[in-house]
């Protein structure tokens, strides 16, 4: 190839070329300005408290900041509790106590953005209620005393009586709800004390005074019938119970009738003879309850008897035989229900 065909083709080359090096590269994006976190962008509107706390012309970020130096220290105070000469305290870790500073500057921002300036938000403040409720009975069973009900123990020839006691026990529920205001509350005072309360017995002293205010027992060995007023003997008198095959029944009764000169429904048994099944009426000769009649299980009661000879043994068919005059002097002086103690 001769040289001036080389020189062409050279410069038809660098013509091709030439366009594609001359282009300028594109310009460089604008610069952009550093943007902040958006808590540090949400200014709060003046006047905006929270937990008696001025938040007004803060940021978030700055908000909740000046909440946990402020209230942080009082929140985590523990909660003592002061009941009969002694102390609990409630720790806001036993208490589950939980505090979010910035849920509540950010709760201050929008109540000022929505509401407008002087608003009072409150606090994102939150702990467990039944932790709370736990550590409230949990004192009441410490500084609580049980009540103790009035009895009596009835022996033969005793009455003895337990006197009832007054307990004293606090309103565990009240307790609670007081600790759970004072969470709720940084600036509130943590020293609460509970009241006790007099916890009064189901059966008092008085009212087992006034149930055996008459008592009777029957001494089936000694074959006597004793009679107590106000918890203490008072009189004794000879009876007559049920003979062999016939016994008087043994236990606790109470007296469940009383009659005056009873009639005698005379029960069909061999025993009765010829006024099985009958009934004799009241004061007949052949009545042999006389006088009076003082029903105690069924049956079986106390009644006076024609057969005085018959006292101090064991004749009956199961009743309690007394001589007339002191069954009726006994009859005026047992009210129905009186407890009888047979043994």
């Amino acid at each position: 190839m001769s040289l001036r065909r080389l020189l062409l083709l050279s410069c038809l080359l660098g013509a091709i070329v030439q366009p594609a090096a001359a282009q300028e590269p594109p310009p460089p994006p604008p610069p952009t300005e550093p943007q902040g976190s958006l808590e540090s962008r949400q200014i709060i509107a003046e006047g905006v408290t929270a937990g008696g706390i001025d938040l007004g012309g803060q940021n978030v970020e700055q908000a909740a900041q000046t909440l946990e130096l402020a209230l942080r220290p009082l929140i985590e105070r523990p909660v003592v509790v002061k009941s009969g000469g002694r102390e609990f305290a409630l720790s806001k870790d036993d208490a589950g106590v939980r505090f979010n500073a910035l849920r509540t500057a950010k709760r201050a921002y929008y109540a000022g953005r929505d509401k407008g300036p002087g608003t009072a938000v409150d606090l994102a403040l939150r702990h467990d209620a039944r932790k709370v409720g736990r550590f409230a009975e949990s004192i009441d069973a410490e500084v609580a005393r049980r009540p103790k009900d009035a009895s009596v123990r009835i022996t033969l020839t005793q009455v003895f009586l337990r006197k009832g006691k007054i307990g004293r026990t606090i309103n565990e529920h009240e307790l609670a709800r007081a600790i759970d205001k004072v969470l709720a509350d940084p600036a509130a005072r943590r020293e609460l004390r509970a009241k006790l309360n007099p916890d009064r017995p189901a059966t008092t002293t008085k009212e087992v005074r006034r149930a055996y205010n008459t008592v009777l027992t029957v001494d089936r060995t000694g074959l006597k019938i004793r009679l107590f007023k106000r918890l203490r003997h008072a009189r004794t008198y000879g009876i007559a119970i049920g003979a062999a095959g016939f016994d008087t029944p043994s236990g606790l009764f109470n007296i469940q009738t009383k009659q005056v000169n009873p009639p005698w429904h005379a029960p069909n048994r061999p025993w009765a003879g010829d006024y099985a099944g009958t009934t004799i009426p009241g004061g007949a000769p052949n009545n042999p309850l006389k006088a009076r009649w003082m029903g105690v299980n069924g049956a079986v009661g106390i009644h006076g008897t024609a057969e005085e000879w018959s006292i101090g043994t064991r004749a009956s068919h199961g009743c309690i035989r007394m001589r007339v005059a002191e069954v009726i002097a006994l009859y005026r002086r047992v009210p129905i229900g009186t407890p009888v103690l047979i043994r």
